[in-house]
C-alpha cells in the first residue's frame, strides 16, 4: 500500500454517532471497533469506538475514535476538511447535509477565483469546506 494522509477525528463520546452521519452522507464502507471489542474491562468506555475507519467509493477517507479515559477532548478549530471536486451536484449534497444541523461561517456560493465555495462546521464541531470548480472545457 502507498503511503497516505488520512484526517483523524476525535469525539468526545460521539464517535458512533458522527461516523455513521459522515457514512450517510458520503456512503462506502464503515468498519468500527469498541474499546470492549479489544478487551477493555471497563464498562463505561467498552461501547465507546477505539477506532472507525470510512472508506468511500470517491476515494475519501475518514478516521475517528472516542478518547480513553485519562485522555482529555479538547475540541478546537486547528482542522478543517476540505472536499473539493467538479462534480457540483454530489459537493452541494454534501454541502447540505454537512451544514444541517451547524454553523455556516461562509455560504456556498461563487467567489473572486471563479469556484463555489462554503466554510460550516457541522453539528460534531467538525470545520468543512467545500469547494466546486467549473468544469473545464
Amino acid at each position: 500500500m502507498a503511503s497516505r494522509l488520512n484526517p483523524y477525528l476525535n469525539f468526545p463520546g460521539t464517535a458512533r454517532e458522527a461516523m455513521e452521519f459522515y457514512h450517510r452522507i458520503f456512503g462506502g464502507s464503515l468498519r468500527m471497533n469498541t474499546f470492549g471489542e479489544f478487551g477493555s474491562q471497563e464498562p463505561a468506555i467498552a461501547n465507546q469506538i477505539m477506532h472507525a475507519m470510512l472508506e468511500t467509493d470517491a476515494g475519501f477517507t475518514l478516521m475517528a475514535s472516542d478518547p480513553p479515559p485519562g485522555m482529555p477532548h479538547d475540541a478546537g478549530n486547528t482542522v478543517s476538511i476540505s472536499i473539493s471536486g467538479d462534480d457540483a451536484d454530489e459537493l452541494r449534497r454534501y454541502w447540505e447535509q454537512l451544514s444541517e444541523g451547524g454553523v455556516v461561517s461562509m455560504p456556498l456560493e461563487k467567489q473572486m477565483w471563479g469556484d463555489e465555495f462554503g466554510m460550516c462546521t457541522d453539528r460534531f464541531g467538525i470545520q468543512w469546506m467545500v469547494d466546486i470548480t467549473p468544469p473545464q472545457g
